[in-house]
């Protein structure tokens, strides 16, 4: 896969079509986990955690109140990768699910690296332990270089600098899902999952059913 210029995206693998993404939320998800985030420089890092909004029917999602300027990405075709700002100082990014217009994307909270750790240092300059490069969703954009700039990318054609890849191992089995991290609303949904016993993921993980 290349970018516009040129770079080549490359770790190993085939991006997701766009029908993985054109999904329920709930559904693709646990599915994400294994797959490969992949930037056009070298970056690459597995998918060890993940979170899902739906729009409308959850109240902790930035499109439970309708679009707005900040939110549009997410109201957008599935496959594209919404970036917001939170805190006054971290970018966060997800990918864009189910229908156009439907609202729904899935938080990445947590990648375990696998190739440009050496960029990822130079990112997170202050990390002592590379565990931590990405363990969080503020911690894995600085690591893989993720800003506003990025937000309304196309995931899909991977010709905008990053993609999501499948290098062909499957989501755990038997996932269990369970509450969502850092939130005051919907608290009780189960719609965080995680690898098990995977040490880069940021919060508790449940086990497999």
């Amino acid at each position: 896969m290349t970018q516009k210029d040129g770079a080549p995206i490359s770790w190993p693998g085939k991006p997701l079509p766009r029908t993985f993404f054109d999904r329920t939320v709930t559904t693709v998800a646990p599915e994400l986990l294994n797959k490969i985030l992949a930037a056009a420089d070298g970056r690459a890092g597995r998918i060890v955690e993940v979170e899902a909004y739906a729009g409308a029917i959850d109240a902790a999602a930035h499109t439970y109140r309708g679009k707005t300027p900040r939110n549009a990405t997410m109201f957008g075709p599935p496959g594209h990768m919404y970036v917001y700002f939170t805190y006054g100082m971290h970018w966060c990014c997800n990918c864009v699910c189910g229908p156009e217009g439907a609202g729904c994307a899935v938080l990445i909270r947590a990648l375990q690296p696998l190739h440009g750790l050496a960029q990822m240092r130079m990112a997170r300059p202050r990390i002592l332990r590379d565990r931590d490069l990405c363990r969080g969703p503020a911690r894995l954009t600085q690591a893989m270089g993720i800003n506003r700039a990025q937000d309304g990318i196309d995931l899909v054609s991977a010709d905008e600098g990053f993609t999501v890849l499948d290098d062909g191992m499957a989501p755990p089995s038997h996932l269990v899902g369970s509450p969502r991290i850092g939130i005051s609303r919907a608290k009780d949904f189960p719609w965080r999952w995680c690898v098990p016993g995977n040490v880069y993921v940021s919060g508790s993980t449940p086990q497999q059913a």
